[in-house]
């Protein structure tokens, strides 16, 4: 879609990762490892997010007169009225080199680490879908026109239950085993970059922390949630970007990235180097 808007470049490669919080992080894995190969000299990777058009109230007119379970069963509600609150428009870009930036600063990638529990976990954010009691999802094509509407088929819905159980200890335990095998210490890191749907997760991350034996203190943390909300894939680019343009890196300063995303439990973890 970004390629077709820009007609002044030539003909070259794209790839679309699909998913919801780590696509963006996805993308700049590929651009990553392209450049890493020697397969390009330079790539650009992208997150965006445009979810106000499917989340106003009022493309849910037809259906809330409709829902009459709503009044029966409130939790419905919330597991929608969340999303609507929590989601925000927005988009960045990197452009990766092999070289280093000849003016200014630097942000070199050392790692990036990516890991899915789709395996174990059923799914937790979807859209467009129904799910069913074995917690399999049935797909709008599945259902009949009325059925669209009447059962809010296309709203996006999430499982809050199986979100406060599973998205912090999974992605956090995680991080442990990638710093053990890399033989890294949080202590070394100065700036901690975590991609929060919500400020209520903040202290949940923070105690995990703690109980990994890998406290990262509070004034080393850096988001934005407040003033941009969440991006979804986008909210680790505006993240870096603010950081960048407020003048506090230095080089040599260590940046740990952190992005979870609840649709079907998976997690992407960075680390990089100011230079």
């Amino acid at each position: 879609m970004v390629h077709g808007w820009l007609p002044e470049t030539s003909a070259i490669e794209v790839v679309s990762p699909s998913g919801n919080c780590c696509s963006g992080m996805h993308a700049l894995k590929y651009a990553y490892l392209s450049i890493k190969s020697g397969e390009v000299e330079n790539a650009i990777s992208t997150g965006s997010e445009r979810l106000s058009r499917v989340l106003r109230a009022d493309t849910f007119n037809e259906e809330v007169e409709q829902l009459i379970q709503l009044k029966k069963d409130p939790f419905i509600s919330f597991e929608k009225e969340f999303l609507r609150w929590m989601l925000s428009d927005g988009a960045g870009a990197f452009f990766l080199s092999n070289k280093k930036n000849e003016t200014g600063l630097s942000i070199r990638i050392d790692w990036l680490e990516s890991v899915s529990y789709a395996h174990e976990k059923e799914t937790c954010m979807y859209m467009a879908s129904e799910k069913l009691e074995d917690g399999t999802l049935k797909g709008y094509m599945d259902f009949d026109a009325e059925e669209i509407i009447s059962r809010s088929v296309l709203s996006m819905k999430q499982d809050t239950k199986l979100l406060g159980e599973n998205i912090v200890h999974l992605g956090f335990d995680k991080l442990k085993t990638i710093c053990e095998k890399r033989n890294f210490n949080v202590d070394e890191v100065d700036y901690f970059l975590p991609h929060l749907s919500s400020e209520f997760f903040r202290s949940k991350i923070a105690q995990k922390l703690i109980d990994n034996q890998m406290e990262i203190p509070a004034e080393k943390w850096f988001t934005n949630l407040s003033a941009v909300g969440n991006v979804g894939s986008a909210s680790v680019y505006l993240m870096i970007d603010e950081l960048l343009n407020a003048e506090k890196l230095k080089s040599g300063n260590k940046i740990m990235l952190a992005v979870p995303e609840s649709a079907r439990f998976s997690y992407v973890f960075g680390l990089l180097t100011v230079c």
